[in-house]
């Protein structure tokens, strides 16, 4: 079972999309500065997860939200959970 998850940074506002198998604890993960990518970033809040039960399902959803296509789905999928 696995998660494809979008973040916001409320620092900078901008989004995070990524794969886990516990939501809850890579939120965790993200904000207590453990992921290099993100941790000049914190803190993040949970906009947007989907459950996959196949990783290879969740990795092509992944790989699609992080297209020109993929991020005008969350955005307007989340428009409201965008507002700080």
């Amino acid at each position: 079972m696995s998660y494809v998850y979008v973040l916001l940074s409320l620092k900078d506002g901008k989004r995070y999309t990524g794969i886990t198998d516990d939501v809850e604890r890579r939120l965790e993960e993200h904000n207590s500065g453990q992921v290099k990518s993100t941790k000049h970033r914190t803190p993040f809040k949970i906009i947007y997860y989907e459950w996959s039960e196949d990783l290879r399902d969740a990795m092509n959803r992944e790989k699609y939200l992080k297209t020109y296509y993929g991020k005008h789905y969350i955005k307007n999928r989340v428009r409201y959970s965008q507002e700080q």
